[in-house]
């Protein structure tokens, strides 16, 4: 098989994979080819101040991005999403203050970058407050 010159593998970026760390553990997240995961990408490593709202983790990035297209307010747990309305990467796990049941409803659409490698449960074990930090995994 012939694959040295093959564009469509060529244009295929590998996928972006950050780590997210706090004091009691960290996750590994694999985000999709997106304007805000680009946008992301490049103001890494960052270091931010963990809230917590209801079973989600948010955090500031700094980053300012526009709303995408494809922006949804209910998500999977374990969605990395992006909230334009605070600069921030939002990380839910479970219901938050305004889901209705046991969805992840998060404040307003966010743009979905991905997500978490492993289970989100851990998420439980930030405490508001807590340092975080977000870094590329180079593989």
């Amino acid at each position: 098989m012939h694959t040295q010159h093959s564009p469509a593998h060529a244009e295929t970026p590998s996928p972006t994979r950050i780590r997210i760390s706090w004091p009691a553990a960290h996750l590994t997240a694999t985000l999709d080819d997106t304007p805000t995961t680009r946008a992301l990408a490049k103001a890494l490593p960052l270091s931010s101040t963990a809230h917590t709202w209801g079973e989600e983790v948010y955090f500031d990035t700094g980053v300012a991005v526009s709303r995408e297209t494809a922006a949804r307010q209910v998500v999977e747990p374990g969605t990395v999403a992006f909230w334009t309305d605070g600069d921030a990467l939002a990380l839910p796990y479970g219901p938050t203050p305004i889901s209705r049941g046991d969805e992840c409803r998060l404040a307003s659409p966010c743009n979905v970058l991905g997500i978490l490698d492993g289970d989100p449960r851990l998420l439980a074990t930030v405490r508001n407050g807590d340092p975080i930090r977000v870094e590329l995994v180079h593989e």
